[in-house]
């Protein structure tokens, strides 16, 4: 299944870049006029989920364009959750930060395997479940940073950021006092990898759908990391728009209390 997912992330990486060579026109937009999709959205997916289907039918599969299909959700072994361009934005504007996320998860949302895939820079990180964490077959360990004072985070905003109050601008503030960089890249799969990979020493982000993260959380925890949710529970992917925190495991319990500081 790792060698399938990530054939498949590769392929749909190609597809991608055809796409970002040339003049890429919004095809649609979905819950806001922050929420686009592309036809390299639509294409790539088609490709994965047609490929996926052929190769195990019993399984069910939830794209972010094309929501669920396969074997019913309630009796399929295992479900695939797939989100072929994240970072769409990045992908319309031509900013080259962007990936396609492929996770293998149980019928509880237990993540069981993971890739992400950067086409730009040609980065495959991989994980399955007790086996550790990758990049393009070199083990990942997440960093070392023990205090909240020295490290970089990284966070998004939610696409209705323009007219809800809880929009994530209180957690960004308080964050702001207690490290030593912020930054908001633009993908949320690629913002987990990082922390994977001791690019990013912690991550916190709300709203957010499995497609988004089922791969990164995996990453994480097998790099040696913890992800929660923002009051420390284990499960976070088990909402459809859930609130993670993603973290080296030494800051975790500082991001925490950042992120309680502010709520209301």
């Amino acid at each position: 299944m790792l060698a399938t997912a990530s054939t498949l992330a590769r392929g749909a990486g190609e597809i991608i870049l055809r796409h970002f060579a040339a003049p890429i026109p919004i095809a649609a937009r979905k819950s806001t006029r922050s929420d686009v999709v592309t036809a390299a959205d639509t294409e790539a997916e088609a490709f994965i989920v047609r490929a996926l289907l052929a190769q195990f039918p019993e399984h069910h599969i939830v794209g972010e364009e094309g929501g669920g299909q396969g074997a019913p959700a309630a009796s399929a072994p295992f479900h695939w959750f797939v989100d072929p361009i994240d970072g769409t934005v990045n992908f319309a504007g031509k900013l080259p930060h962007f990936c396609t996320s492929i996770a293998l998860a149980t019928p509880d949302r237990q993540p069981l395997l993971a890739v992400i895939y950067d086409p730009t820079r040609r980065e495959l990180f991989s994980a399955v479940r007790g086996g550790g964490a990758h990049l393009n077959g070199q083990p990942l360990r997440v960093s070392a940073t023990a205090e909240l004072n020295d490290a970089i985070v990284c966070t998004g905003f939610p696409y209705d950021k323009h007219t809800n109050p809880d929009n994530n601008l209180r957690e960004w503030a308080a964050f702001l006092k207690h490290i030593r960089g912020e930054r908001r890249l633009g993908s949320a799969a690629l913002d987990l990898a990082y922390v994977a990979a001791a690019r990013l020493d912690g991550y916190w982000e709300k709203d957010l759908k499995p497609y988004d993260t089922m791969a990164g959380i995996l990453l994480v925890r097998e790099a040696g990391g913890t992800v929660t949710d923002y009051e420390g529970g284990s499960n976070p992917q088990q909402l459809d728009r859930g609130r993670y925190v993603a973290s080296n495991r030494l800051l975790h319990e500082a991001m925490l209390r950042v992120l309680q500081s502010v709520r209301v």
